[in-house]
């Protein structure tokens, strides 16, 4: 027999981690699922999470949660969650370690950036020359001289959002497809459409360097931000009929409840703001809404 617990937290990161505190807080049984990668253990030094002045890494960050959720004698299964299947009134999880019933189940499976091919990727994240979120850590762009990789309007925007903090802003490109106004906006606001030869994207020193068509160098950029989208990581969720946007992104409620009764979702993997702090609060809602639901429920 499966042993039986009020909720399977899937996904390790921020959000399902302070799910969890929260609902061990309430007193309640959880077990967290987790593959063991979360988008914020990428994150070199955050400066706008609060209560960390001096700013935090998100590994760091990470590892602070993880210390908080084990002192309240948690298990964490380093290992994904393969399948979630509706039983009666409960929820089968499967793991490689074995399966358990749960009550309730929130996802906090978050998204997964795509990537510029980039040579060097990971160092050049590491050492913060690429970056991904221009609301997090644009203010520390400054005067650097920056370049947003990206092919649409999406991509524009954000080059006229960082255009806000640095005089230098390139939209790099290898196959731009921008509607005629944003063409407009960019220039009006000095931000160059750069093209670049595919393939020709990497991390020389601190800098980032491309090729033009033709495979010269152009100049150097001190920070670059891909935007060529995220891949919300929604499969086990698709497989129960819980409704996605177009984007591929959970739709929720007020409480963080899906379209599917006792299945809540919280953090990026929700339509909305990619933040750790929306993630977090989101999460604060969900263990919430589960445990006085479970209240009810139980008279």
């Amino acid at each position: 027999m499966a042993e039986t617990i009020d909720c399977a937290i899937i996904g390790g990161g921020p959000a399902g981690l302070v799910a969890a505190l929260y609902l061990l807080r309430f007193r309640r049984t959880v077990l967290i699922a987790d593959k063991g990668f979360s988008r914020a253990a990428l994150i070199p030094r955050s400066h706008n999470y609060p209560g960390f002045p001096d700013g935090i890494t998100g590994e760091d960050l990470l590892a602070r949660l993880h210390g908080q959720v084990r002192g309240y004698g948690s298990p964490i299964r380093r290992d994904a969650a393969l399948a979630i299947e509706p039983e009666s009134d409960l929820w089968r999880v499967r793991t490689q370690e074995g399966a358990v019933l749960a009550r309730r189940v929130l996802f906090a499976t978050g998204v997964v950036d795509r990537w510029p091919q980039l040579l060097g990727a990971r160092q050049a994240i590491d050492r913060g020359v690429l970056r991904f979120c221009p609301i997090c850590d644009g203010f520390e762009v400054g005067t650097k001289r920056a370049a947003i990789i990206g092919n649409d309007d999406h991509a524009a925007q954000e080059a006229l959002f960082l255009r806000s903090y640095s005089p230098s802003v390139s939209l790099l490109t290898d196959a731009a497809v921008l509607s005629a106004g944003l063409r407009d906006r960019l220039a009006a606001q000095d931000v160059a459409i750069v093209s670049f030869m595919p393939g020709s994207l990497r991390l020389v020193g601190d800098t980032i360097l491309a090729a033009d068509p033709q495979g010269k160098d152009l100049p150097a950029f001190d920070v670059a931000y891909g935007a060529l989208g995220v891949a919300p990581q929604t499969q086990l969720l698709a497989r129960l009929g819980v409704t996605l946007d177009a984007g591929g992104c959970v739709g929720v409620d007020a409480h963080q409840q899906t379209s599917v009764p006792g299945l809540y979702a919280a953090g990026d993997v929700v339509r909305g703001l990619d933040q750790i702090s929306v993630a977090v609060g989101e999460a604060a809602i969900a263990a919430t809404a589960i445990h006085n639901g479970l209240r009810e429920q139980d008279g």
